[in-house]
């Protein structure tokens, strides 16, 4: 087997736990730290603000030094982070305490999430670019699915402190040895072999389904529409997931409320799993303008007739977006910009998009208090997820032209 699945394999489990601790552990963290002391939730919705903040700010370093140093390095130190941060939020004692917490859980994030993952996959593959960054992906399902019931378990048996740390030293024994022992190549050439697993010098080439279209007269408007979209996408994505158990708990309980996250993961993951079939046959933009109208439908229905069937129905539908508008984004960059100039054109767009969409969690929980309950929130979250829709749909246009004329095409 091509080494580069073992790679896809590796950070499909890197993912998972990742997804588990960081993005989707957002949501666990707020409910179980707010309970535990009473706190206020938009003053813990800020510290984990700054948790997507930091992350964002390092994302084109985290980049740079996967060229530089190779993989292992950089994702063992973010995982040294993310095991400490979560670790030490068990232990605050004043809402000031959990903003260094949630610093280190941003350095792990930035190493262990999306750039982290796609900068690791990038270099192995040409014809299944967009296949291989799907199933790679893919694991931060597992996070949803898995990750949330078993921190909100962990905490509901052994207590916060106790239940925070397991989960920090579960997640440093499981992917120490994965990340030391697999990632230990950067890529093909360190194994006498071309991407997709061709022998150096092969006249093996594969079809050219997506040529690429930047060129410096539209790269800026590709890379910028495409950059508006995603962050706009996201940081409503995370605020929603953020807030996902807060919002369901009063109709649903603890418990049901985990169920309902683990729920809407597993739609996500189905949605992964679709995608990874289509995903290099398919217009990506078009198809994330799909999405996001979905979203932004489901967002509606919960904001206007907040039931339990409509809450659970609408979540399962929002949740079967995640995983498009979360992996969609380097899709189109490596599509469009061509593997060449990923890392540092998707290492720019990664940094506003994680600035813009750490805005998510703070922005849901002032307009949850402001206006007292998510409803209105709900209807400002969906014309922003719309708004995202039309920036995607305006780029796609240039690249339809460019497509149907392609005299000058940069390939």
């Amino acid at each position: 087997m091509f080494y580069g699945w073992r790679v896809v394999a590796a950070c499909f489990l890197i993912a998972a736990v990742a997804w588990s601790l960081g993005l989707f552990g957002s949501s666990v963290y707020l409910q179980a730290v707010t309970s535990a002391h009473g706190w206020p939730i938009a003053e813990v919705a800020s510290a984990i603000t700054v948790f997507f903040l930091v992350s964002a700010s390092i994302q084109r370093v985290v980049g740079r030094s996967i060229d530089r140093f190779g993989p292992r390095p950089v994702l063992l130190l973010g995982l040294a982070c993310m095991a400490t941060g979560v670790t030490l939020i068990g232990r605050v004692a004043a809402p000031w305490q959990l903003y260094p917490c949630f610093v280190l859980l941003g350095f792990g994030w930035s190493s262990l999430s999306m750039t982290g993952i796609t900068t690791t996959v990038a270099p192995w593959f040409e014809r299944h670019q967009g296949r291989s960054m799907t199933l790679a992906i893919m694991g931060a399902s597992i996070g949803a699915i898995a990750g949330v019931p078993l921190l909100l378990l962990s905490i509901g048996e052994l207590g916060l402190g106790r239940g925070l740390m397991a989960a920090g030293l579960t997640a440093a024994l499981l992917l120490g040895p994965l990340i030391a022992i697999v990632l230990r190549y950067r890529g093909p050439a360190d194994l006498g072999l071309q991407r997709d697993g061709e022998a150096l010098g092969s006249s093996v080439k594969a079809p050219v389904h997506f040529p690429v279209i930047a060129t410096p007269a539209n790269r800026a408007r590709l890379l910028w529409t495409a950059t508006v979209a995603f962050a706009l996408g996201l940081t409503i994505q995370i605020g929603f997931i953020t807030h996902h158990v807060a919002l369901a708990e009063p109709l649903l309980g603890r418990a049901g409320a985990g169920m309902l996250v683990s729920a809407a993961g597993v739609t996500a993951f189905i949605g992964r799993l679709i995608l990874a079939r289509i995903v290099d046959h398919v217009n990506a933009r078009r198809l994330g303008c799909a999405v996001m109208i979905a979203q932004a439908a489901s967002l509606l229905a919960i904001a206007f007739w907040p039931t339990v069937p409509v809450l659970v129905v609408a979540s399962l539908v929002y949740g079967y977006g995640i995983g498009h508008v979360t992996t969609l984004g380097p899709v189109v960059v490596r599509r469009e910009f061509g593997a060449a100039a990923f890392g540092a054109t998707y290492g720019t767009a990664a940094t506003v998009i994680q600035l813009t969409s750490a805005l998510g969690p703070a922005l849901f929980g002032f307009l949850r208090d402001g206006f007292g309950g998510y409803g209105p929130g709900f209807v400002i979250a969906a014309i922003v997820t719309l708004i995202g829709c039309a920036s995607l749909f305006i780029g796609g246009r240039v690249g339809a032209i460019m497509q149907a004329d392609p005299s000058g095409v940069k390939t």
